[in-house]
Order: C-alpha cells, then sequence, then structure tokens
C-alpha cells in the first residue's frame, strides 16, 4: 500500500515532492486562520467602540475594515481549492502505483475472492481515505502549534475557572483535557465498529461476486443463493446500523456540548467585565481551533473505522500475494 507509491523511484515527485507541496500549502492556509482569527478580535472591539460612541466611525473606514476580511478570506478560498485539485491528483497517483503493484500479479490472485474488488475499489478508497486524513491531522498539528501559543497568551486574563477558582492558563488544560475525555470515551464507545466495518465489506463482496459470476453463467446468482448472501448483507448491516447509532448519540452529544464549554469557563470574567467583545471573540475562536485539533480522532472516528477494515482487506491481499508468490517459486 505504501512502498509502491512512497518507496517506488519512478513516484517520488508525486510521493514525496507531492507531500511537501501539501504540507507548504496546510501550513500557509494555518497562517490564513490565524490572520482571521486576529481580524475577529479587532472588528468585534471596533463594534463595541461604535456602540459605545456612535458615528465615531464613517462608513469608508467600516467598509474598509470588512475588505481587509474579504481579502484574507479570498486567499485562503484559492488555497483551499488548489489544495482540493491538488489533493486528488495526488490520490489518483497514489492509486494508479497501487494498481500497478497489484496488476503484475493479477495472474497468480485473480482465483481470489474479491481479487477485482482490492485492486479497483479498495484501492480507490485507501488512496482517497489516506489522503483526507492525511492533510487533516497535517492541519491538526498545524492549528495546534499556531493556536495554542495564542491561547496560552490569552488565557493570562482568564484565570477563574466556575467551580474550581484561580488557575493559570486555565483554558489550554481545558481544551486538552476535555479532548481528551471525549476521545478516550468515544474510542471506548466505538470499538467494534472497525471488525463490523469489515465484515460487512465481505459479505458484500461475496453477494456482489456471485451476482458478476450470474451474468455469464445462468446456473449461478439463483433466487436461493442470492436470497441467502443477500440475507448476510441484511443481517450485517442492521448490526451496523445499532452500533452506529449509540456511537453518533454519543459522539454528536459531545461535540454539541463542545460548543458552549468556552463560555461556561469565561463565564466568572466575562460577568465581571474583564473582557472586551473583540478579545471574548478571539479566545473562543482560538479555544475551539485548539480544542478541534485535540478532537482529530473524535471528529474523524467514522472515517478511521473505513480506513482500518479497507486496510485489514488489502493487507490480507498483500499476504495472498506473497504466499502465491513463494509458492510459484
Amino acid at each position: 500500500m505504501f512502498r509502491s507509491f512512497f518507496l517506488n523511484k519512478k513516484w517520488w515527485l508525486w510521493s514525496l515532492g507531492g507531500s511537501v507541496v501539501i504540507l507548504l500549502a496546510t501550513w500557509y492556509r494555518v497562517q490564513l486562520d490565524v490572520q482571521i482569527n486576529e481580524w475577529f478580535g479587532e472588528f468585534y472591539d471596533t463594534i463595541q467602540n461604535i456602540l459605545k460612541k456612535p458615528n465615531s466611525m464613517t462608513f469608508p473606514e467600516f467598509l474598509k475594515i470588512l475588505l481587509k476580511f474579504a481579502q484574507i478570506a479570498g486567499i485562503l478560498i484559492i488555497v483551499a481549492v488548489l489544495l482540493e485539485f491538488f489533493g486528488k491528483h495526488f490520490v489518483f497517483r497514489w492509486r494508479t502505483a497501487m494498481t500497478e503493484y497489484y496488476q503484475t500479479y493479477w495472474h497468480k490472485v485473480r482465483h481470489i475472492e474479491g481479487a477485482s474488488q482490492r485492486i479497483q475499489e479498495d484501492t480507490m478508497r485507501f488512496a482517497k481515505i489516506m489522503e483526507t486524513l492525511g492533510v487533516s491531522l497535517l492541519q491538526a498539528i498545524l492549528t495546534l502549534m499556531a493556536f495554542l501559543p495564542i491561547l496560552w497568551e490569552l488565557s493570562k486574563t482568564v484565570t477563574q475557572m466556575p467551580w474550581i477558582g484561580h488557575v493559570n492558563h486555565a483554558l489550554v488544560y481545558l481544551a486538552l483535557l476535555f479532548s481528551l475525555a471525549g476521545t478516550v470515551v468515544l474510542a471506548v464507545v466505538g470499538i467494534k465498529l472497525p471488525g463490523l466495518e469489515f465484515n460487512n465489506q465481505k459479505v458484500e463482496a461475496a453477494y456482489r461476486k456471485e451476482l458478476v459470476l450470474g451474468e455469464d453463467d445462468e446456473n449461478r446468482a439463483q433466487p436461493p443463493v442470492w436470497r441467502d448472501l443477500f440475507n448476510n448483507i441484511r443481517k450485517n448491516n442492521y448490526r451496523l446500523y445499532w452500533h452506529y447509532m449509540y456511537f453518533d448519540l454519543a459522539r454528536w452529544s459531545y461535540l454539541q456540548f463542545a460548543v458552549i464549554v468556552p463560555y461556561i469557563a469565561l463565564a466568572p470574567s466575562l460577568l465581571a467585565g474583564l473582557l472586551t467583545l473583540g478579545t471574548l471573540q478571539q479566545i473562543v475562536r482560538a479555544f475551539n481551533k485548539v480544542q478541534d485539533s485535540f478532537q482529530f480522532l473524535v471528529q474523524s472516528w467514522t472515517t478511521i473505522v473505513e480506513l482500518l477494515s479497507i486496510y485489514k482487506r488489502l493487507k490480507g491481499f498483500e499476504q495472498q500475494i506473497k504466499q502465491s508468490s513463494s509458492s510459484s517459486n
């Protein structure tokens, strides 16, 4: 899966060079996000001053502030779109490298159940998910590196926590502990999902293979057979739906509660009048950015489950390739 793309000289320009391009583009995107966070602080402080002193700013001056945001946001949109475009090409080159490797052994593994799905569908999904998760993880790390010092600095003015009292840099510790707790809880709640997803793909592959064989052989895919195969799919999907239901309930409850956590933490300072509107917005956005970075596993868990399922199938396929190669030598 990785060796065919990252350790093959033929693909180094795309695998290594492309990774560097994605790294730099993601880093620049995070820097633009930092600029937007600073803009929000200045903008809401300006709003607060205008409300205190009506007619203290002209319309052209106010419009200039808004145009500054439009400039930063415009660059951010362009970078995001180009990164998405480049990422699609990166994914397809990775898929191509994997496909070429597997096709080399096609004559030895064509008899393996689901071999066509491994080469056609799983390579596509694996490369795509790896790129998506890789960029998300990279962005989470770079965002954390950029916003953690900002939150650390901003939290100097917020030392009183509800029910706890005085804690220096409390917001940083709160973001870390709350995210860690959510990750652990959801990992435990969703521990069965990778295995269930793997089993689901197995029964889907068996059903699909029988239908494909039935296209050329009228004795295959007879009603009793495909009904039995589809019944396996039904049972597995119903079981999967149940486990995803309580996992999603826990996941969305956690994420919705996370929205109000910074406001609860800021309540003592806010009620005491220690924060301006701009500072409040900066702190909340920085807190959410840091918290989102810590919550990478929480927000990506369903995608990770799908990736683990595909990885297990491709890993098993590669082991069969090695066994076929060894037996033929």
